[in-house]
C-alpha cells in the first residue's frame, strides 16, 4: 500500500478585491488546492486559479444573514486536511488583520496538522491607496492605527482605547465599521476629537465599482445615510484624507465604473480584459465561443504533408495559426517545412502569433479583413498558383471565391471549430436586467451569433441589452450585429483588440463631454 499523503492548510490572504493584488505565493497555493474555503470578501475570480477538480466551499461572512459559524469552518479545515488534502482558506485582505486567521491557525496547530500563512495585501492600506489617500504622510501623519469597527457598542466596557484614538494626530483606519459608524463618530467626538477632522468612507475598495464619500466628523453620518453607503467599507479618519483631491488616480481613469462584457473564447479573453482593466473598466467574461478541434484531422494532415506543392499560405486568425502550427508539429515537421512559401496574415495579431512560432509574415494587408487581402494578392498576381487557407469550419467564402476568380487554385481546410460553450446565463441576464453592463464587445461574427442564441427570443434579447452600447472589432462583425436587429454603437478603427479598447475609451470620453455640454446649456 502507498503511503498516505499528508494534508496541509494554507491560510491565504486574498487581498482587498482587485484580483491582481493576490500574491504570487497565494496563486501557487490555489493552483495546487484540493479544497478551497472562501468568504464574502475574497474575489470569486481568484477561484479560477484552483484546479477544476478542487472542491469550492463558500463560508461567507457578510455580518448578517446565513453564514458558516467559525467552529464549523475550523472543523472543515481539520477534516479536509486530515483526509490528506491540500486545503486553502482564502480570506479577504490579510488573514492576520481582523481576519480571525490567528484563531484558525491555533486550531490547526492544536490538531497537529501542517499549515502555512500566506500574508495578503490588507484593505487597511490598499483601499485608501486606491482612493488617493496615503495612510501616512511626512507632514500630515507619522502614525496609523488599524481599528476594528465591529466592536459591539452595547458592551459595558470597550476594549478600544478611545481617549488615545481621539487624541492621536495620526491616521485612524476602521475596518468593518459601517454599521457602527454613528457610535464611532460619537465616541471620537466625546473624547475631544476635532469635529472638522476629515473622514473618508470607501465602499468596495479596489474594485471598478469603488465609491468614495468625503466628509468630516460633523456630517459624515448623515452623508453616509443619504448616499446609502453600505458594507463593505473602509473608514479613514485624519488629515491625510485631504490629499485625495490631488492623488485620486484610480477613480479618474477613463472607463472607471463601466462594466464591459467580454465574449471572446476563455483562453483569449485575458488580452481584452487586461486592457479594459488598465483603463479602469470591470471586464465581465462570458465566453460565447469555444475553440475545439475539427471532427477529423485527416484533411489538415494531408494539406500539411503536401505543403511544398503550395505557393501561398493564408492565415486569417490567431486560432488558425495555432491550430495549423500545432498540426505541423504533430506531423513531425517544423518551420523549415514552410520554406519557399509566401505567408500572408490578416491583421497584426495574427502575424504576431505566427512570429511567436518563428515565422515572419511576408504580407499583412493594410485593411485587416478579407477584402484587403484580396486586393493585396491581386497586385501580387496569383494566377495558376496554389493557395492553402486553414481556417474555422464556418467562415465567409468571399476570400477563396475571389482568389479563384483571380485564377488561383485554392484549398480551404478546417483547422478548428468555433462552438458555443456553457455560460453562466443566469448571472449574465441578471446583470443585463439590472443595467450593470455598459458595453457589449464582439470580436467576431461567431461571438455575435452565439450571444444572440442565449436568449429565448429576439424580443428578450433587445429588452435585455437596452441601454448597453455594442462595440465591434470590425465592419464584418458589425454587419452581423445589425443582421440581428441590434444597433451598433461603435466600430474599432482597426481589426485589433487594442483598437477596440481605444475606440471604447474615445466613445466614453465623447459621451461624457456631450453630457457636460448639455448640462451647461441646461443651466
Amino acid at each position: 500500500m502507498g503511503q498516505k499523503r499528508s494534508g496541509k492548510v494554507f491560510l491565504v490572504g486574498a487581498g482587498p478585491g482587485d484580483p491582481r493584488l493576490l500574491t504570487l505565493r497565494g496563486k501557487d497555493c490555489l493552483e495546487q488546492a484540493d479544497v478551497v474555503l472562501y468568504d464574502h470578501l475574497a474575489n470569486p475570480v481568484l477561484l479560477d486559479y484552483a484546479p477544476p477538480h478542487a472542491e469550492r466551499i463558500y463560508v461567507g461572512r457578510k455580518g448578517r444573514g446565513f453564514y458558516s459559524g467559525q467552529e464549523e469552518i475550523n472543523q472543515i479545515l481539520i477534516t479536509k486536511a486530515g483526509e490528506g488534502k491540500c486545503v486553502v482558506r482564502l480570506k479577504g485582505g490579510d488573514p492576520f488583520v481582523f481576519g480571525r486567521g490567528g484563531e484558525e491557525a491555533e486550531v490547526i496547530a492544536e490538531a497537529g496538522l501542517a499549515y502555512e500563512v500566506v500574508p495578503g495585501v490588507t484593505s487597511a492600506v490598499a483601499v485608501p491607496a486606491y482612493a488617493g489617500i496615503p495612510v501616512t504622510h511626512r507632514t500630515l501623519a507619522s502614525t496609523v492605527a488599524f481599528v476594528t469597527g465591529h466592536e459591539d457598542p452595547t458592551k459595558v466596557e470597550s476594549a478600544l482605547e478611545w481617549p488615545r484614538l481621539a487624541s492621536s494626530e495620526g491616521t485612524l483606519v476602521f475596518l468593518m465599521g459601517m454599521k457602527n459608524l454613528p457610535h464611532i463618530v460619537e465616541r471620537l467626538l466625546q473624547e475631544g476629537k476635532d469635529p472638522h477632522t476629515p473622514v473618508a468612507i470607501i465602499r468596495w475598495g479596489t474594485y471598478p465599482r469603488q465609491r468614495t464619500l468625503i466628509g468630516t466628523l460633523v456630517d459624515i453620518v448623515e452623508r453616509a445615510r443619504t448616499e446609502a453607503m453600505d458594507p463593505p467599507t473602509v473608514i479613514v479618519v485624519g488629515a491625510v484624507v485631504t490629499l485625495r483631491d490631488r492623488l485620486n488616480w484610480f477613480e479618474t481613469r477613463p472607463l472607471f465604473g463601466k462594466c464591459v462584457l467580454v465574449t471572446r473564447p476563455r483562453e483569449q479573453a485575458p488580452t481584452l480584459s487586461n486592457l479594459l482593466t488598465a483603463y479602469g473598466a470591470e471586464p465581465f467574461e462570458c465566453p460565447t465561443l469555444e475553440i475545439v478541434p475539427p471532427d477529423s484531422w485527416e484533411e489538415l494532415n494531408k494539406a500539411v504533408q503536401e505543403l511544398p506543392t503550395y505557393q501561398w499560405l493564408v492565415v486569417t486568425s490567431v486560432n488558425g495559426v495555432r491550430a495549423f502550427m500545432e498540426r505541423l508539429r504533430s506531423n513531425q515537421y517544423d518551420s523549415r517545412w514552410l520554406a519557399g512559401l509566401r505567408v500572408c496574415c490578416i491583421g497584426p495579431g495574427t502575424a504576431k502569433e505566427m512570429e511567436d512560432y518563428g515565422i515572419q509574415a511576408d504580407y499583412i494587408p493594410a485593411i485587416f479583413q478579407a477584402e484587403g487581402l484580396i486586393e493585396m494578392m491581386k497586385e501580387q498576381g496569383v494566377k495558376g498558383q496554389r493557395v492553402l487557407i486553414p481556417r474555422a469550419e464556418v467562415a465567409r467564402d468571399l476570400l477563396p471565391d475571389q482568389l479563384r476568380v483571380l485564377g488561383a487554385e485554392v484549398r480551404v481546410v478546417t483547422a478548428y471549430r468555433a462552438v458555443s460553450p456553457k455560460v453562466q446565463i443566469q448571472e449574465l441576464k441578471d446583470r443585463l436586467r439590472q443595467r450593470q453592463i455598459h458595453y457589449l464587445t464582439f470580436a467576431s461574427s461567431s461571438t455575435v451569433r452565439n450571444f444572440c442564441q442565449l436568449f429565448e427570443s429576439r424580443e428578450e434579447l433587445h429588452t435585455m441589452i437596452e441601454g448597453s452600447t455594442v462595440a465591434c472589432i470590425g465592419p464584418i462583425t458589425a454587419q452581423t450585429v445589425q443582421e440581428h436587429g441590434i444597433r451598433v454603437g461603435l466600430v474599432a478603427s482597426q481589426n485589433t483588440i487594442p483598437a477596440l479598447v481605444e475606440s471604447i475609451v474615445r466613445y466614453e470620453e465623447q459621451t461624457k463631454s456631450d453630457q457636460t455640454l448639455y448640462s451647461h446649456k441646461s443651466a
